[in-house]
């Protein structure tokens, strides 16, 4: 507990009380002005921070500190306009100092009210330096009876006095206002009411005393406490009051509510933690999408070839087996690549308007013998459920993924439910980035499983990462299903709880009435097509053997060009060409610009462009068949029969 002799402590005025805590106030320029403007006190604090001596400036208008471009706006007699009309003026801007030099300022200004006359007197401002925040000591050159009207009508601050052991000896209407106490509530009691619980028992209080008497100030920022019990995130500084002789005669205290600003930051930096996990998801998508790429060219080299070697081998059992073997591996290439893709959302999707309800019954069998019989599916669907805008195959593998982890989460077996109602994306809040307005289907699965704890949850959906062990999962499933979704214009939000269970919600646009029901597409028959000449092009070389050997198997004679200015002189000596297949990722000039071109040269040229993703594509070359890598032979004889006819 700080002591003091009370034989020897000077006894002080209530006014001297004021003019004493206004003189203890280092961080804050407080002076005023008559009604018009015209500056009528001067204190230390704006001298140190504006340069002006009080000689100089006493007798000018306040407008002589803003700059000349919020003179020429009317900055200034605003500020005062709306000082009155509103109570309070607050804002932050440019000021100038005597030399000419700028600094950043918080202002506030408050008018001064005469309580029994209502009368404008004039305004208190006080105004504080943000450039730097070492504020000088701030002495007000005004009588006792100023002092004491500056000090009440400044609302936007709390600004009272202690004596040394800490009891509150004045109070401000800032203080009231932020606090909640009347000034009878709050003088002669301790401010540490003003604490938190757990603060008091941590000492915090006297702390905060023990600090300023010792170093001259204290400065922090922590919860408070209102008189209705309500928490509040304050600014706090708490100078030492000494007389000449250095005897300690109190505290000066400023509060500020900071509770906004705070709250402001914090929004600010999850912002900025949601687009650098934006940024990085983009950037392994442009990886994942590359790799998936190249993969997609190594498989069309490896189908093509097994092919190939098939049709030409003696029917042995034992090389048909080994065949057999190294195209379901080359198979589960594809499959991994489409996942990749899928994340990347680089995949080629078919969007059509799917009934969930009639999509879900008809794989429920697949469904059912995928879980095993440890595991029972119910399903919930809404009446007259719309239809969504969705790729009918990569939606059935998306919900195959998410009810496989289901599965994988009740290793002792359980129940998966699979619901889906109509709902608006008004409805789903806490997103780094928000739903586009509309309707929405729904489709959740929800497991009774071990569930996710919050550092799982959010690293879930990141490529590669699984929790199944080594050579247990790709860490892609997730990712391919929220890749979907995004691409879809959709959403995959995981909702878990550890040991209660996991729901995956893929919410997917309802299908506007202009998108048709399509049908099952069956396969084309492709039409018997005589011998071609066909210009390959392809950067790939491994690609270009494959592709010109599958070609040449059908009965075809083939050119192939490493590079589309090698295809431009290829074509140039050979205007026989009657069909050009161009891979669309080469360097120098892709697969659209060679074809347009070609079509420059021949408008009626028939031109198939390769691809190992969905590339963006623009004008006529949208409108070319596309040949999805990896390819085998039956597709080649598809498209070009279907391209030639």
């Amino acid at each position: 507990m700080l002591e003091n002799d009370p034989k020897t402590a000077p006894v002080i005025s209530e006014d001297q009380r004021f003019r004493l805590l206004i003189d203890a106030v280092v961080d804050y320029a407080i002076y005023m002005t008559d009604p018009s403007g015209i500056i009528t006190s001067w204190n230390s604090g704006a001298r140190r921070f504006k340069g002006y001596e009080e000689s100089e400036i006493l007798g000018e208008h306040f407008s002589r500190f803003y700059t000349d471009q919020d003179r020429a706006a009317g900055l200034p007699q605003r500020a005062l306009d709306t000082a009155v009309s509103e109570g309070r003026f607050e804002g932050e801007g440019w000021r100038v100092r005597k030399d000419g030099t700028l600094f950043w300022s918080h202002v506030v200004i408050d008018p001064i009210i005469d309580s029994q006359s209502a009368e404008l007197l004039g305004f208190a401002k006080i105004t504080r330096d943000l450039t730097d925040r070492k504020m000088a000591e701030e002495t007000l050159k005004q009588s006792e009876q100023q002092f004491r009207l500056l000090v009440q009508s400044v609302t936007d601050y709390a600004i009272y006095m202690l004596d040394p052991d800490g009891q509150v000896t004045n109070w401000n209407q800032g203080a009231q206002r932020i606090k909640g106490y009347l000034p009878a509530q709050a003088i002669g009691q301790h401010f540490s009411m003003f604490y938190t619980p757990e603060d008091r028992e941590a000492g915090e209080p006297q702390r905060a005393l023990s600090i300023a008497a010792s170093e001259g100030r204290f400065e922090k920022k922590g919860w408070r406490v209102r008189m209705d019990g309500t928490r509040f995130m304050a600014h706090v500084v708490i100078d030492a009051i000494r007389s000449d002789t250095g005897t300690l005669l109190g505290f000066a205290k400023i509060t500020r509510d900071i509770t906004d600003a705070t709250q402001a930051q914090q929004a600010l930096e999850q912002a900025r933690e949601a687009l650098f996990q934006s940024q990085k998801l983009q950037a392994i998508g442009q990886l994942t999408g590359g790799i998936a790429h190249d993969f997609n060219n190594l498989l069309t080299v490896i189908l093509g070839n097994l092919e190939i070697v098939r049709k030409r081998m003696p029917s042995e059992p034992k090389l048909s087996q080994l065949l057999d073997n190294a195209t379901q591996g080359a198979l589960r290439g594809v499959s991994l690549t489409q996942r990749m893709l899928a994340f990347a959302r680089r995949q080629k999707l078919t969007s059509e308007s799917v009934e969930l309800s009639a999509l879900v019954q008809g794989i429920s069998g697949l469904l059912q013998s995928s879980m095993g019989p440890s595991i029972h599916i119910q399903t919930q669907f809404a009446e007259a459920l719309a239809p969504v805008l969705a790729d009918v195959n990569q939606l059935e593998l998306a919900i195959l993924n998410l009810a496989t982890n289901a599965r994988d989460a009740m290793p002792h077996g359980g129940r998966i439910l699979i619901q889906a109602q109509e709902r608006l994306a008004t409805e789903v809040t806490g997103l780094d980035k928000p739903l586009a307005p509309g309707r929405y289907i729904c489709l959740a699965i929800t497991d009774e499983g071990e569930g996710m704890d919050e550092l799982t949850l959010a690293s879930a959906v990141d490529p590669f990462f699984t929790t199944k062990g080594v050579g247990k999962g790709t860490g892609l499933g997730l990712s391919m299903v929220h890749g979907l979704a995004e691409q879809l214009g959709g959403r995959l939000i995981l909702r878990s709880e550890k040991s209660v269970g996991t729901t995956a919600e893929l919410w997917l646009p309802v299908a506007d009435d202009s998108v048709a029901q399509t049908p099952p597409a069956t396969p084309a028959q492709a039409p018997p097509v005589e011998e071609l000449r066909v210009l390959v092009v392809d950067d790939d070389s491994l690609v270009l053997t494959s592709t010109r050997l599958m070609i040449e198997d059908l009965g075809h004679r083939v050119l192939c060009a490493p590079s589309g200015a090698q295809a431009l002189e290829l074509y140039e000596r050979n205007q026989d060409i009657d069909l050009v297949i161009t891979d669309m990722a080469m360097p120098q000039m892709d697969g659209a610009q060679l074809a347009k071109l070609l079509r420059m040269r021949q408008p009626n040229l028939p031109i198939i462009l390769a691809t190992g993703y969905a590339e963006r594509l623009e004008g006529f070359a949208t409108e070319l068949p596309r040949l999805t890598k990896p390819f085998k032979q039956i597709d080649l004889v598809q498209i070009i029969g279907q391209t030639m006819k």
